[in-house]
């Protein structure tokens, strides 16, 4: 349960006025694991050997963070939100920016504007309308998923948003800035519409790296929820220029055991991934998900050492002791085929995962 501070109205020094209440909402998440991964071995005769380790985020990665809002009347509140992510197993800042969201913002009759680094329009739609699982979007220590998102946040971003009668509007765009770590401006766009159990959405970006050349992303899903049953069916593509920096495109798709990154090579050209996954809650402290990605990454025209395929998937059984706390059971394959190219860092080229662990929210 998150715990609100809230800060008591103080009297203006000139006038009769007060200045507005503001809350300030403390919260965040402890989640680690214990993870097995097989192939995981080092190169060469060894590659078949597992792997054992202390997961730092098994489900979600954790963090702590404060949702500050203020009523400035008129229907208008002022917002912010700092939240930094960590690792709990050695206690290290889980990225090099200590403030994985950062921003400030009005909302107002007329819809909600924000400013500074915060989650881009393709991890928006996705988490808030065709999740992956229910009850955690994703798995923090499996996510191919978050691979077709463009690295799911942006600096210097300005995103507006605006809602009515179930359909939302989001609009986004991040400056240049003189960026020299290779990606540079965006612009994008998303709609979601929801209708009692069914919810829709789609979105779109476009990124430019420091030479000018742009990557697009695009995705498309839905979902049906009702009482104990949530069913989801997605498509994403992410589709680079031909001279858009490879280094850039690695960096922003992550890496196999996680998000999806399968053979960035000089000739890919595209990339498609399609996914469906069920989450039943069979009782009030049990709920079980499965969830399947099917990827395919096309080669350019007259070249065949960019094409290849990629298939995951994971199913998750979660215990609620309380609405705060939670264990879980995951178990993760992923494939990879149609290259030889494409493999773990190992040469290997299928893999299974088994984690436990708990999880606490505040």
């Amino acid at each position: 349960m998150k715990r609100t501070v809230l800060c008591a109205a103080a009297l203006c020094a000139l006038g009769s006025s007060a200045w507005a209440q503001s809350t300030v909402t403390l919260y965040g998440i402890v989640d680690s694991g214990v993870r097995i991964q097989t192939n995981d071995g080092p190169k060469g005769a060894n590659s078949g050997d597992d792997s054992k380790s202390v997961t730092p985020g098994g489900m979600s990665q954790s963090r702590l963070g404060f949702n500050i809002v203020e009523d400035l009347g008129g229907g208008i509140q002022g917002l912010a939100n700092l939240e930094h992510r960590f690792l709990i197993d050695t206690g290290a800042v889980a990225a090099t920016d200590f403030w994985r969201q950062a921003w400030v913002g009005l909302k107002t009759p007329y819809g909600r504007i924000t400013l500074g680094r915060q989650y881009n329009v393709l991890f928006d739609v996705f988490t808030s309308t065709f999740a992956s699982f229910k009850y955690s979007p994703y798995i923090e220590a499996f996510k191919p998923e978050i691979g077709m998102s463009l690295g799911a946040r942006h600096n210097n971003m300005v995103k507006y948003l605006v809602e009515f009668s179930g359909l939302r509007i989001g609009l986004a765009a991040s400056a240049a800035e003189g960026n020299t770590n290779g990606s540079n401006s965006t612009r994008a766009g998303y709609l979601r519409y929801e209708m009692g159990p069914f919810a829709v959405g789609g979105a779109y970006e476009q990124l430019k790296d420091t030479a000018n050349n742009k990557v697009t992303a695009a995705t498309v899903g839905g979902a049906y929820s009702s009482g104990p049953w949530y069913v989801t069916l997605a498509w994403a593509r992410t589709d680079p220029d031909d001279k858009f920096s490879r280094p850039t495109l690695n960096a922003l798709l992550g890496n196999a055991g996680t998000n999806g990154n399968f053979g960035v090579s000089t000739n890919m050209d595209k990339r498609d991934m399609w996914s469906a996954g069920v989450t039943y809650q069979f009782t009030p402290q049990w709920n079980i998900g499965g969830h399947y990605w099917n990827a395919k990454q096309h080669s350019r025209e007259g070249t065949t050492d960019g094409a290849g395929k990629a298939i995951f998937a994971a199913g998750v059984l979660d215990y609620a002791f309380s609405k705060r706390t939670d264990a879980y059971l995951e178990v993760d394959h992923t494939e990879l085929s149609d290259n030889p190219a494409f493999t773990f860092a190992n040469g290997e080229t299928k893999r299974l995962g088994y984690m436990v662990g708990l999880r606490h929210r505040f």
